[in-house]
């Protein structure tokens, strides 16, 4: 089982994003990231759940990944008050009905990863003051509507606000802070480098 799968939700790999997901998953001393705009895959569900896609091999891949991973992590931007098409994308095609969540005979979801820690890492242009109005409804989306209803139970969140007013200090901070939570997660894992 590997400690933690850290899920690049950016489509451009020269994104802060994509730099806090490197940092945090290169702190945490057992993890493995993948980028999912790397990935060749369909992100559109294009029969809905009346008929399933055949799954590409780099789905299927991050599948796996997903039932091997102690901690999920999720690294992605805010935009338009959600996550980008990519992410969503890979939710749509990569959790599946029976396999990554299943209804019981009472109507309630039942979560099937086997990941009991989580961690939302979201930044996001918008300022703090604003974050109730655009960034609050995302981070609910990607927590509890698509994380801890595949069984994903204690999940944290970090915000990374006002990114494109951001000082290259306050980029550092931010780097640094995505390490030491990574660090910290390691050691929950009973990974860590120590």
């Amino acid at each position: 089982m590997t400690g933690a799968l850290v899920l690049d939700a950016h489509p451009d790999g020269r994104s802060l994003t994509a730099a806090i997901a490197r940092r945090y998953a290169d702190a945490h001393a057992d993890s493995r990231v993948i980028a999912l705009r790397d990935l060749d895959f369909d992100p559109i569900l294009r029969f809905g759940y009346r008929e399933r896609m055949t799954m590409e091999p780099d789905l299927d891949e991050a599948r796996r990944a997903l039932h091997d991973a102690q901690t999920v992590v999720i690294a992605t931007p805010l935009w338009w008050g959600s996550v980008p098409a990519l992410l969503k994308g890979f939710f749509d095609r990569a959790l599946l009905p029976r396999q990554e969540y299943r209804y019981r005979p009472s109507g309630l979801p039942e979560g099937l990863l086997p990941a009991r820690n989580g961690r939302l890492l979201l930044l996001a242009d918008t300022p703090a003051l604003l974050t109730p109005f655009t960034g609050v409804p995302a981070q609910r989306h990607v927590v509890q509507n698509t994380m801890r209803f595949c069984g994903v139970r204690s999940v944290r969140t970090t915000r990374m606000l006002n990114v494109r007013q951001a000082s290259p200090a306050r980029r550092e901070a931010w780097l640094d802070r995505a390490a030491r939570l990574g660090s910290v997660d390691g050691v929950r894992d009973g990974r860590s480098r120590v």
